[in-house]
């Protein structure tokens, strides 16, 4: 008894050990784009750091763009990826700037659990800010995602006329 015993704490013992030491190998993505703090601090405004390089959330109905619906590209702050196309774009009602889609590779999705709670976090594909999170609440009549993006992580960018 006191052999099996042992065994069960052993064998108990190592494999907590084996997951242990999986979860401190996570490897993060590189992007194109990367700089230092310092760096971010000198080309965004306090705003734009808060979220594009702390994951912060601004205010609901505090972005200008939360109304933009002329035609143009919504792009990163931070690098100028072209984001999100303004014939994407909806009025969701939460006071945030709102897409049904990405441009396409130009958003990379990760997981988020800052609340507690796993949700689907939005990043550049390019310089890995934070943009947002994705919500299944979005128009049935086309993705049926809303992608809730923070303004202050976007620039905008009207469509040239020819």
């Amino acid at each position: 008894m006191k052999k099996i015993l042992i065994l069960c704490i052993s064998i108990l013992t190592i494999s907590c050990t084996g997951t242990a030491q999986k979860d401190s190998k996570i490897e993060k993505k590189e992007y194109a784009v990367s700089k230092s703090n310092k760096e971010w601090k000198e080309i965004l405004t306090n705003d734009q750091y808060y979220i594009l390089r702390q994951a912060g959330t601004e205010r609901p109905f505090s972005s200008p763009l939360n109304k933009v619906y002329a035609s143009g590209t919504f792009k990163c702050a931070a690098c100028k990826t072209p984001l999100y196309k303004s014939k994407h774009k909806f009025d969701s009602g939460t006071g945030w700037p709102s897409f049904d889609r990405a441009v396409k590779g130009n958003v990379d999705v990760d997981t988020d659990y800052k609340l507690g709670y796993a949700r689907t976090e939005l990043v550049c594909s390019t310089c890995g800010g934070h943009l947002g999170h994705v919500f299944n609440d979005g128009p049935r009549e086309t993705t049926g995602k809303r992608h809730c993006i923070n303004g202050d992580a976007l620039v905008f960018e009207p469509k040239k006329d020819k």
